[in-house]
């Protein structure tokens, strides 16, 4: 089953978000762009690295009208007890919410199965709740933040020019293609 245009599925979980725990949900998510950021454990070694490697992002994020939640099976004490414990982790403002029961890793189908921990995975998320791009890895291989602003960037503005679309690559302000007959076998 492919998960790309298809909606997320309905969630409720607590986040620590801004030296506070907050109430979330699918509602949250709608009617802005969303990215959801999985990674399989607080206190780990690749982890800190991709969060705050976003965390550096999320000011940049934020002006592009997108909100981050980042998601592991810990909870959200947990979330809090690594932000106080850890410069890198301490510099994050964006929403860590805790899924220790596992729904909303599922929805997303990306438990390890016998495992409880979350693949190493990114989705984008537009403002109908509709899932734009999908990126896993494994687990020693660490996402890269440039990477995800550009794919933000692309999504953003195929929605708002219909009819185009984001050749390989591609970057702010750089051409995009109008897919027709004209161009089959030319690039």
């Amino acid at each position: 089953m492919g998960i790309i245009n298809s909606e997320i599925k309905p969630f409720n979980a607590t986040a620590f978000k801004g030296g506070e725990f907050v109430e979330i949900s699918e509602a949250d998510v709608k009617g802005k762009w969303a990215v959801f950021f999985f990674y399989p454990a607080d206190f780990t070694f690749v982890c800190p690295t991709e969060l705050g490697d976003v965390a550096d992002k999320y000011e940049e994020l934020q002006k592009l009208g997108v909100e981050v939640f980042s998601v592991s099976t810990d909870t959200h004490f947990t979330h809090k007890a690594w932000h106080d414990s850890s410069e890198t982790i301490g510099k994050i403002n964006y929403y860590m919410v805790g899924d220790q029961t596992g729904t909303i890793t599922n929805n997303f189908g990306v438990m390890r199965e016998g495992q409880g921990l979350a693949d190493r995975a990114t989705f984008l998320i537009d403002p109908d709740g509709i899932i734009q791009s999908v990126e896993i890895s494994a687990e020693g291989v660490g996402r890269n933040a440039d990477y995800l602003m550009d794919k933000v960037k692309a999504a953003q503005y195929v929605r708002k020019h219909p009819g185009e679309v984001c050749p390989a690559k591609w970057k702010e302000g750089e051409a995009t293609l109008a897919p027709s007959l004209d161009l089959v076998g030319k690039i």
